[in-house]
């Protein structure tokens, strides 16, 4: 008997009787009982401009679930937002939550013994957090993104959240006024949604779209149209289908539609986090897939999307442009898509397809065809090298030449690294190297984005390298390698560099190289201590004692 038809006998048997008086007591009738519990995931806080737009999407979700005739059951679910704590020791807590809210949704669901689950949420760690709560679970789900936001304005420029961290590098350069800096922080951020660009919360929701576990057009739409409200209720009603149908997360998260996934990713220039989240995603579906998948894929899907942070172009004009299901057609034509992948409409992925455009509009330039990419193939490369043995991720769009072999520059801090940029202490030629901000060592694996930012502000993008065992927000972009295992606290060979040390970062070799004979790195590593960890208590202590490497998602229950 399934999940589903189990909890529908609520109301069967003297037994079950405080049960049922639970639910009269919120004005539930008897015959509610032989409708199915959905739960709805609220996301919604005043936290975050990302989230703070939620709430009419859940209260649209609810109306939609009784029209379908199930029990809407809406639960919180906390965020944290990364462009508030970016730079900060919150930022630490930003991975941290991905856990958290898997945890909080597994918790309700299962404590409630829910049918299906309506997932609503709008900032980075939101989207994986939700779908490794989906696929742990493996109850009848669907993801309803929150939105992307529209741009901001300023001097006939459009502005987003990077516009603000990259304007910090050009104020301390004498390159920007006073007057101009406060403008663009003030007007970056113009109304409710997630950051604009293909970062990391456009990223995860376009993926989950292309997954199959969201309605096709929903994962960039802006949160403060009507259609996202619309999508929602869509999506509602869908699941509630899919709940009486026992259409289940594992059935459509499988290795090929993982692949599809992964394949958007590169075709529209995600960021450098989907493949964290991914190994992470994958590893609660039980879904076999590694970090060399990611290099498998990259070598034979383009880049065929013009988007920021390193190209021209925001969610909003990608929307307006066709969508993720305009990307899709153009993938699967290709025989780069599974067709035959199931969706949580029922739907394979090609007949959901089948109403699409063969081709791009030709009035727009935002999404290229096959025969036109941006790039040949995929931006974000794994390398590995004896400073990466398990890999590292890149990022290698956007840049004319993206190798370097310079001077290591080490902090044991991303706070340490970025008093020595505003300090103007770091030149072209460099390589930074932030380490112990891994998953363990942060804890956390901190985004780097200010630091990162005020080197493109102050014009060394693409002539200071940049290493680290933490990561790097959707917005980064420039001669960057995060995501280094092993990672610093554990004694990846990171831990070893020291000051002045050659280093390579050569994407076209997928090479990432301590350039030190390895008799001396033997050496160093016999004096190496790891230090003590930054956290004994709490939710940090926990991660630093449970997060696998990133090579495997820096997941939490990988107990091997």
């Amino acid at each position: 008997m399934s999940k589903y038809e189990r909890s529908s006998h609520i109301t069967e048997g003297v037994a079950r009787a405080p049960n049922r008086s639970m639910y009269y007591g919120m004005g539930y009738k008897e015959t509610d009982f032989e409708n199915p519990m959905i739960g709805v995931a609220n996301g919604f806080s005043t936290i975050t401009p990302c989230n703070s737009g939620l709430q009419p999407l859940t209260d649209a979700a609810v109306v939609a679930i009784r029209e379908a005739k199930g029990n809407p059951q809406v639960f919180g679910v906390p965020t944290i937002s990364d462009g508030m704590s970016m730079g900060t020791e919150g930022m630490k807590f930003s991975l941290a939550s991905r856990e958290v809210i898997a945890d909080c949704i597994e918790t309700a669901v299962q404590g409630q013994w829910m049918d299906g689950v309506v997932v609503v949420g709008g900032c980075d760690k939101n989207m994986p957090g939700g779908m490794i709560a989906l696929a742990r679970i493996n109850v009848p789900g669907i993801y309803v993104y929150g939105g992307t936001i529209k741009p901001g304005h300023h001097k006939g420029k459009d502005l987003n959240i990077v516009s603000v961290f990259e304007a910090v590098g050009e104020f301390t350069m004498n390159r920007m006024s006073a007057e101009d800096f406060k403008a663009i922080e003030q007007k970056a951020i113009p109304g409710t949604g997630s950051c604009g660009g293909m970062y990391t919360a456009n990223t995860m929701s376009s993926s989950f779209e292309a997954l199959g576990m969201s309605l096709p057009y929903s994962s960039t739409a802006a949160n403060e149209d009507q259609e996202a409200a619309r999508n929602a209720a869509e999506a509602a009603r869908v699941l509630v289908q899919a709940v009486r149908e026992n259409r289940r997360p594992r059935d459509i998260i499988t290795r090929e539609s993982i692949e599809n996934a992964v394949s958007v990713i590169m075709a529209i220039g995600g960021s450098t986090n989907a493949v964290l989240h991914f190994l992470a995603i994958a590893h609660s579906a039980e879904v076999t897939w590694t970090i060399d998948d990611f290099e498998r894929i990259r070598k034979r899907v383009p880049v065929l999307c013009d988007l920021k942070p390193s190209g021209k172009y925001l969610t909003v004009d990608l929307h307006q442009a066709g969508g993720i299901p305009q990307v899709m057609k153009i993938l699967l034509n290709a025989g780069l898509l599974h067709g035959d992948c199931i969706t949580i409409s029922g739907k394979t992925i090609a007949e959901t397809l089948v109403n699409v455009p063969d081709e791009p509009p030709a009035d727009q330039d935002v999404i290229r065809g096959m025969s036109n990419p941006v790039y040949k193939t995929g931006h974000l490369a794994i390398l590995k090298g004896n400073l990466s043995p398990e890999g590292a991720v890149a990022k290698i769009t956007g840049l004319k030449n993206p190798s370097i072999t310079g001077p290591a520059r080490v902090f044991d801090s991303e706070d340490l690294a970025m008093e020595a940029i505003m300090a103007r202490q770091i030149t072209h030629g460099d390589v930074v190297i932030i380490r112990y901000e891994g998953p363990r060592g942060g804890p956390g694996m901190r985004e780097m984005l200010a630091p990162t930012s005020a080197l493109v502000g102050q014009g060394m993008g693409e002539t200071v390298g940049f290493v680290t065992d933490g990561r790097f927000s959707g917005g980064t972009w420039g001669m960057v390698v995060g995501h280094v295992a092993p990672e610093a606290f554990v004694g990846g060979v990171i831990a070893l560099i020291e000051e002045g040390d050659s280093v390579t970062i050569d994407a076209h070799k997928l090479l990432l190289q301590l350039n030190v004979p390895d008799e001396e790195i033997e050496k160093r590593r016999a004096k190496w201590k790891q230090p003590t960890p930054r956290y004994t208590r709490g939710v940090l202590a926990k991660l630093s004692k449970l997060a696998s490497s990133a090579s495997k998602g820096a997941v939490t229950d990988l107990f091997e």
